[in-house]
């Protein structure tokens, strides 16, 4: 009885021994994990901020103006006034309704944040938070993909597609500090969503499927690449039903999404009933019937006769291909009435890569929307274009619903980044977590033979040991070395079962990894110092800084009427509007295509016509860039062409060809084509630039390589007030209205600022 007590007392000992071992173990790697986890995200922060340290706190590029200028308007007037602010200082004279054509989520995050530090005594500008808004959410997108892959394989997935997705540089690009545009939060959001979906799917939670309906409705409030949350989950589902992979858990994931996702997105102006009438929405209604479907073929299965079975089904496929035929002939009516079947331009441009060139230039003539070259997936992904394709092996090693998930985001997203540069950043999640999986599964692949190798070799020691130490008969010697020879056996037959790799070969692997992840850093960090760091607005070459454009902005503000209207191309007007307080005719909304078509038929007019244009525009200002003194690229001759293309499309007396020379080139030398010669963009820009330089440089165009073809000409309707110290912004008055005797002279041309110039 004694025995059998303490037996039973050691046995509890070892119990609670184990337990608290394993708990010991547990919080070790919790902590272990937070630490990482700590770590990755200051590195996702920080490694943003070189743009803040290098030059300063100034919000970039030309969309994020827009964005700062309402987040201003927020903070002075509130939430409510912001969703009913028409702003009349853009698109004279139309103006545009800002509630009612924005995505609001990170104008009102901002908001928020602002709102509650000042709510917490911490005095802050609002341009602060604008400009710190893209690093700090890139920490949260760190922590939303390590949940997401966590909840795909497991932690050690998690910390990896973490680490890597911190430093990419396609990421980088779109997040650096002061680069307060949509995607500062979009792409938190879009991964959060994701993770959200993947664990409603794996534990079939309904608490889950309602944070799934507001993770979404953060993501359609911030940014219009929620179209591909919206087809990217009918395919998954659609997936799983080819491969038999239906269950309640996917019905609970899936069927709340769709119906309240629709209702989220009808709740955002911008939006509205699009989410419910346009093509680019339809596959998630239809994948939603057909779960529906398939769920109530296997209830009736289950609970009927075979023949009864079979009786049901023939009523039920004969009654649903009449249905079917309905609806589909419904759809088909629907779509076919719209001139682009319902799709948005952009989503066709899409789908297909040539609809933009042929049929909408204005899309085609941002830079981002043009494909990428090859060159650019590998400085934009590094290493994690070598890894995504091992993980998207290690994700059927073995297939689940959330690593199936996990191939067809990737697969769609190589497949839209192919189309679109701007779509890269769609594409960096994916390929780090892909990469992220196939990283920790070849670590732990490494780490296990590491210990297995040791663990063997301790074994194989330890039984020499005692062979050579034995005085036992030969008898006892052979029963003892078949014994060891079982063991050994035994073991290498568990090793074999993973084909582990040797201590020196596993060391090997270790090593190579790091300086791997290493020269990822590496070049993450690098890529954000130099390539993605620098304002747009603020231009630095050879240790020389060129701040024309605020210096322009600056000039505009204190010296034009308040109630100045001004005509530049639609890539100036957010900064116009934001840094000059002034009325522009167009900007970078880009809605209304016909009013940018007249601005660029304007441009693209001798310049009798284009006063004659302006002046029906009301417009009193005008000013170009140019960049032949310092060969800035991104100048309006440059641009030129894409002026021609989106002005000819509406008015047919703008022909290209008129713009080119005999061979169909575009030149500014003296071959130059007869309409650029007379354009109004070609004689503000090089108005006087022949005076800055004698002799065989004269007139010499430091973009373009040549020497232009046109010069020593004079301005009739049009008069020159100011041009910045680099001359890459040159603002122009139009004249008032002309008479029979309008040789007017240029009094700006003859004053001392010239004479300094």
């Amino acid at each position: 009885m004694s025995t059998s007590v303490a037996t039973d007392t050691t046995n509890v000992a070892k119990t609670v021994t184990k337990a608290s071992s394993v708990q010991k173990d547990g919080s070790l790697a919790s902590f272990a994990t937070f630490a990482c986890m700590t770590v990755i995200c200051v590195l996702a922060s920080s490694v943003r901020l070189f743009s803040v340290i290098k030059y300063e706190s100034v919000i970039h590029e030309f969309d994020p103006y827009f964005n700062y200028r309402v987040t201003r308007f927020l903070s002075k007037k509130g939430f409510y006034n912001t969703w009913n602010f028409f702003d009349s200082f853009t698109w004279y004279p139309l103006g545009r309704v800002i509630g009612g054509t924005m995505y609001p989520g990170l104008i009102f995050t901002a908001g928020a944040v602002w709102n509650l530090l000042n709510w917490l005594r911490i005095p802050i500008h609002v341009q602060e938070v604008c400009v710190f808004t893209a690093p700090v959410f890139a920490a949260f997108c760190a922590i939303a993909t390590f949940l997401f892959m966590k909840e795909v394989r497991g932690t050690g997935a998690g910390l990896a597609s973490a680490a890597l997705i911190s430093v990419v540089p396609s990421y980088i690009s779109r997040s650096v500090a002061g680069s307060y545009d949509l995607e500062a939060v979009a792409i938190f959001a879009l991964m959060f969503v994701f993770y959200l979906y993947v664990k409603t799917l794996n534990t079939g939670s309904l608490a889950w499927a309602s944070a799934l309906f507001f993770g979404y409705l953060y993501m359609v409030s911030s940014w219009g690449g929620y179209s591909f949350i919206v087809n990217l989950l009918p395919i998954h589902c659609l997936a799983c039903i080819v491969f038999g992979r239906v269950s309640y858990r996917l019905y609970v994931a899936y069927a709340p999404f769709v119906i309240l996702g629709a209702l989220a997105a009808m709740n955002i102006p911008v939006i509205g009933f699009n989410a419910v009438l346009m093509s680019e929405h339809f596959a998630s209604f239809l994948v939603f019937g057909l779960l529906h479907l398939v769920l109530a073929i296997k209830y009736t299965k289950q609970v009927l006769s075979p023949s009864a079975y079979n009786a049901a089904k023939r009523a039920v496929v004969s009654g649903g291909a009449i249905l079917a035929s309905i609806l589909i002939l419904l759809i088909v009516s629907y779509v076919a009435a719209s001139p682009t079947f319902g799709w948005t331009g952009r989503s066709l441009s899409l789908l297909d890569p040539t609809y933009a060139s042929k049929y909408i230039p204005i899309i085609a003539s941002v830079s981002e929307h043009q494909p990428p070259n090859w060159s650019m997936f590998f400085s934009d992904l590094h290493i994690t274009s070598l890894l995504a394709p091992a993980g998207v092996i290690m994700c059927f090693m073995p297939l689940t619903d959330a690593s199936l998930f996990l191939v067809l985001y990737g697969v769609t997203a190589v497949y839209f980044s192919g189309v679109m540069v701007r779509l890269m950043l769609v594409l960096a999640p994916a390929v780090s977590c892909l990469s992220g999986l196939a990283l920790s599964e070849l670590l732990g692949y490494l780490g296990r033979s590491l210990v297995s190798t040791e663990a063997e070799n301790s074994e194989s020691k330890k039984e020499e040991e005692e062979v050579s130490s034995s005085k036992s008969s030969q008898k006892a010697k052979k029963q003892k070395g078949a014994a060891s020879a079982a063991a050994m056996a035994s073991t290498r037959k568990k090793v074999g079962t993973r084909h582990l790799l040797s201590k020196d070969v596993a060391i090997v692997g270790c090593i190579g990894i790091s300086l791997m992840l290493g020269v990822y850093y590496k070049h993450g960090v690098y890529i954000s110092g130099n390539m993605y760091s620098a304002p747009s607005i603020v231009l630095q070459s050879g240790g020389k800084v060129f701040d024309d454009f605020r210096e322009a902005y600056a000039w505009l503000r204190h010296n034009t009427p308040e109630d100045a209207k001004i005509a530049s191309w639609w890539d100036y007007g957010y900064q116009t509007t934001a840094m000059s307080n002034r009325t522009v005719l167009v900007d970078n909304n880009t809605w209304n295509n016909t009013h940018i078509a007249t601005v660029g038929r304007a441009m693209a007019s001798p310049e009798k016509k284009a006063w004659d244009i302006l002046e029906s525009l009301d417009a009193d200002y005008v000013f170009v860039i140019f960049g032949g003194v310092i060969g800035y690229p991104s100048d309006d001759i440059n641009k030129f062409l894409w002026m021609v293309r989106i002005g000819g499309g509406v008015f047919p007396d703008i022909r290209e060809s008129d713009y080119l020379d005999a061979e169909g080139r575009y030149r500014v030398d003296s071959e130059m084509g007869p309409a650029l010669r007379e354009s109004l963009v070609y004689k503000l820009s090089y108005y006087r630039f022949w005076e800055l330089s004698q002799g065989p440089s004269r007139g010499m165009d430091r973009v373009r390589g040549t020497t232009i073809g046109y010069m020593d000409y004079e301005l009739e309707y049009f008069e020159e007030v100011f041009t910045t110290t680099h001359w890459m912004v040159r603002i122009f008055k139009r004249k008032p209205a002309p008479n029979a005797d309008f040789g007017l002279e240029n009094s700006y041309a003859k004053s001392s600022f010239r004479k300094k110039q």
